[in-house]
């Protein structure tokens, strides 16, 4: 009879292969956490989109705080929210592209696509006088701040436009909203070479693992809003308009302050250095700054505060201020505040009623048509 083999003895590693084992799995660690820190993937992402390939391009930014709703999401990586746009889709050469940059109010809080003003200025079907289409987009964003405005027009103008429409109100000048735009926290390079000296608030992930973290939340981030738009392109959904909301306020307290401020000289206070970076980006693509309409309360107090935003001093200051500049230098410039009544508008004292957009997008169709000089 053959006998059985001996059973192996069992591998009882040392400490020295422990050791061994546990060195090299860190050093691996650490390298693939410095690669992570040094290249960037969520970055490197960001150029690369489904979105005008497998999937339409998106008619505004991405930006949505009930995504299963929505379609969509907020995001902070401006190269992926550029790519998705359908802006980013080569241009005709019977195309005359309008880029409209600006907040919430523009972007359309609120509204469906085709009820945004950049839906409305495309539904008027404005031509050129050789009868190259008008094509208006969308490149708005839900924050209040020029600076904001300038990083998304500083990567959008390699997309050629041809004209460039700039809605703006008080709030979203340098230094009179208390709140900063998180985008120009998680663009902070870009943002201090745009505008030196800037101060920003510090970001939370100024630890080397929450920075790794971050680059994890981004890939996902990327992923997410890549899925994403199979329901857009199923819907044409990107916003959640069954949520419910509550209408601006029209009746206040006899309060006089501007953002717990007490009545300053504001016009010297005005920071217009985003305008001028704008400007200088723009080159010679032409712009159209708007003062964009606000709501002028007449209920109680309204003697005191034309709404929420702005006290009527500290609001008529800053007209004049951004008037006087506009035609020291020759600036297109149009004041629109008061061109929408006060029954269109929403949960906001900027944002508006279909109705609301339709007018603004009457006043500045024919503003744009008379630029064209078509007879």
């Amino acid at each position: 009879m053959s006998q059985n083999p001996e059973t192996p003895p069992k591998f009882q590693p040392s400490p020295r292969f422990v050791g061994t084992v546990l060195a090299r799995a860190l050093i691996l660690l650490a390298i693939f956490l410095a690669l992570t820190l040094i290249f960037k993937p969520a970055r490197a992402l960001g150029p690369l989109s489904l979105y005008n390939y497998l999937f339409p391009g998106r008619e505004r930014f991405p930006y949505g705080e009930n995504p299963q709703k929505s379609n969509n999401m907020t995001i902070n990586d401006l190269d992926t929210m550029l790519a998705s746009h359908a802006a980013s889709q080569p241009k005709g050469v019977d195309e005359f592209r309008v880029f409209i940059f600006g907040d919430s109010s523009v972007w359309g809080t609120l509204l469906a696509n085709n009820q945004t003003l950049a839906g409305q200025l495309n539904k008027k079907g404005i031509r050129t006088c050789d009868g190259k289409p008008v094509v208006f987009y969308n490149m708005a964003y839900p924050t209040l701040s020029l600076q904001k405005d300038v990083l998304f027009m500083n990567r959008a103008l390699k997309l050629e436009p041809d004209l460039i429409v700039w809605p703006m109100t008080l709030e979203s000048f340098p230094g009179m909203n208390p709140a900063t735009s998180p985008l120009l926290s998680y663009n902070r390079t870009e943002a201090e070479s745009l505008f030196p000296g800037i101060q920003i608030p510090p970001q939370a992930n100024q630890h080397l693992w929450d920075s790794i973290q971050a680059q994890r939340r981004g890939l996902a981030d990327w992923v997410r809003y890549q899925l994403f738009g199979v329901m857009w392109a199923a819907t044409g959904v990107d916003q959640d308009l069954s949520q419910s909301w509550k209408p601006a306020e029209r009746d206040f307290e006899p309060d006089n302050t501007f953002n717990k401020r007490e009545p300053f000289d504001l016009a010297s206070s005005l920071d217009f250095n985003p305008i001028v970076a704008g400007l200088k980006l723009a080159g010679d693509t032409p712009i159209i700054f708007v003062n964009e309409p606000i709501l002028i309360s007449r209920g109680e107090n309204s003697d005191i505060r034309y709404n929420f935003f702005y006290p009527r001093w500290a609001y008529d200051d800053y007209r004049q201020a951004l008037q006087s500049k506009a035609v020291a230098n020759g600036w297109n410039y149009l004041d629109l505040w008061d061109l929408v009544p006060e029954s269109e508008f929403t949960n906001s004292a900027i944002h508006l009623t279909p109705a609301g957009e339709q007018l603004l997008a009457e006043r500045i169709a024919r503003e744009i048509e008379g630029r064209l000089g078509c007879e």
